[in-house]
């Protein structure tokens, strides 16, 4: 008999106060999860690991499975990877960081594809590209032509399609998640990241509301103004608490 599967709840696209553009300690980042309903939660902080792995090994107080992972900047873009424990060498070319990713067993995501603005990978260099998935439901996006765009990209060229929140406060975690089918006997980080790297994944939530959107990325901007003007900690301007809570 084949064995039962559950579904599995992933947010597999989240910010910690590790990002230079990120703001929330870990700990709430896992709590909130929590509550919101999700099994998992991937803090991808930008080319750094360390506290993607400390996550990961608090997840299991929290009752979410523990999957660590980073957003690398590639020469070409941005590109999650899901299930790593070593952070990829940045600035290599987008097909050499995916050989990184899976050299240590994990799934190869292209984040928010086309849009450049925010370092999403150009559609040239996607064409034969050996990720094992796009990003085509991001909640932070504006409006959904760059998903629309990007699932419609995956879908002709079969790679997997992902849904991620890219929060970077606490109240955007979980608006937009994956799913996945584990067996009911091993529910594991593995299982998750292989069902990932599979393509057998389904896309839930909504988008960020414009006000959000508007708060996150002027945050963003003043961080990332600081860290390369200072190249120390980065300045985390005090945002009212209603930025940060529903």
């Amino acid at each position: 008999m084949a064995d039962s599967t559950t579904t599995v709840r992933v947010d597999p696209h989240v910010h910690s106060d590790g990002s230079y553009d990120g703001h929330e300690p870990v700990e709430l980042l896992l709590e909130h999860a929590a509550d919101v309903g999700l099994d998992a939660v991937v803090v991808t902080d930008h080319d750094d690991i360390d506290e993607s792995l400390r996550a990961a090994d608090l997840a299991s107080d929290y009752g979410l499975l523990g999957i660590p992972g980073v957003e690398v900047s590639t020469a070409h873009g941005h590109l999650l990877a899901v299930g790593v424990e070593e952070c990829p060498p940045k600035g290599e070319p987008l097909a050499a960081t995916v050989d990184h990713v899976h050299g240590q067993g994990g799934a190869a995501i292209v984040a928010h594809p086309f849009q450049r603005t925010r370092h999403g990978v150009r559609r040239r260099n996607l064409v034969g590209c050996p990720a094992d998935a796009l990003e085509v439901f991001n909640s932070m996006l504006f409006t959904g032509y760059r998903n629309r765009k990007a699932a419609a990209f995956a879908t002709k060229h079969d790679y997997g399609s992902v849904a991620g929140s890219d929060a970077h406060f606490l109240g955007n975690v979980g608006r937009a998640y994956t799913e996945v089918d584990a067996p009911a006997s091993d529910v594991s980080a593995d299982a998750v990241v292989d069902a990932i790297a599979d393509g057998d994944t389904r896309i839930r939530g909504r988008r960020t509301p414009i006000h959000r959107s508007a708060v996150q990325y002027a945050a963003g901007a003043v961080k990332k103004s600081a860290y390369t003007f200072t190249r120390r900690a980065p300045y985390v301007p005090a945002w009212p608490a209603s930025y940060r809570t529903d």
